[in-house]
């Protein structure tokens, strides 16, 4: 029987949800693992859904490396996976054209699919060199003059941030980032995570990613998608920076819990699909350079 790769994996995330905990908050705090993105084993960070795949199986089984590898690769390095241990399985983009060939010529699609391959954690094997089993160095951005890291990186992709009022935002009409001022923040971390989240936003205008996914009003479909490629997307930007802030929920924490459990609910691909436009997102903001306008008021 062939596994449904797009349920499965929607399933397990609704569960995690609907238990109280969101896959894509930092594992770390949970376990001893670094503040990175889930890595390959030659060091490069795994994309999109694969993040929220690992980081889900790192909080459910505590484990403390940010390395996976698959079999092939233990065996070449030496290493032995140790006997009962259960594999994870991630997903990758293949595509075909339709047999008759000659699609290109005939105007005919190339179609995609995902498939599958199985991977362990560094913990779960014995004998690899010790680089797998610490801890993965991580570009943590120290603030200045006084800046958070979050502002620092702001600060690099030229949006407009302007500091006052009492809430977060992003206005796509204004094409500017609203937020409170630093001392209203509790924990300065939360202050990070939040203007991550709103830089997210700011990638979606038309300048940029023009990420649309048909919004009208709080609480219907693509609201709550849009919201949730922010929070996938804080997330990533969060564990590139090497930060860890707290999951204390807002006031609409759940109001946004149950919009995306709609959506996860209705279509076995809208994860993936937010985890896709996340991780564009986050890699947006982090290669961004340009100098920035920052504007309190």
């Amino acid at each position: 029987m062939t596994t449904d790769i797009y349920q499965t994996t929607t399933n397990r995330i609704i569960q995690q949800i609907e238990n109280g905990t969101k896959p894509w908050t930092c594992p770390w705090v949970k376990t001893d693992i670094s503040l990175s993105r889930p890595l390959r084993a030659n060091g490069l960070p795994y994309a999109g859904i694969n993040i929220l795949i690992l980081w889900s199986a790192t909080m459910e089984r505590g484990f403390t490396s940010p390395y996976w590898l698959t079999f092939k690769q233990v065996q070449g390095l030496g290493g032995q996976v140790r006997k009962g241990e259960r594999s994870e399985r991630i997903v990758f983009t293949s595509k075909f054209q339709p047999a008759d060939g000659g699609a290109e010529e005939a105007g005919q699609k190339t179609h995609s699919f995902l498939k599958g391959y199985a991977v362990f954690n560094a913990t779960q094997v014995d004998n690899l060199p010790d680089r797998y089993l610490g801890s993965a160095s991580v570009p943590v951005v120290d603030g200045q003059d006084g800046q958070r890291p979050s502002q620092v990186l702001a600060g690099k992709t030229g949006a407009i941030v302007r500091e006052g009022g009492d809430r977060a935002f992003y206005s796509p009409k204004h094409d500017y980032i609203g937020m409170p001022a630093l001392t209203r923040f509790t924990d300065p971390l939360d202050y990070d995570a939040t203007l991550l989240h709103e830089l997210i936003h700011w990638t979606r205008h038309d300048s940029r990613l023009a990420r649309e996914f048909g919004r009208q009003r709080f609480g219907d479909a693509g609201y709550a998608m849009e919201e949730l490629v922010a929070e996938l997307g804080a997330a990533f930007l969060c564990a590139a920076l090497g930060l860890a802030p707290s999951d204390q929920p807002r006031e609409d924490h759940a109001a946004y819990l149950a919009a995306w459990l709609a959506v996860l609910k209705s279509d076995k691909r809208a994860i993936f699909t937010a985890a896709s436009h996340a991780g564009k997102a986050a890699d947006y903001v982090l290669r961004a350079h340009v100098p920035a306008a920052v504007m309190v008021g």
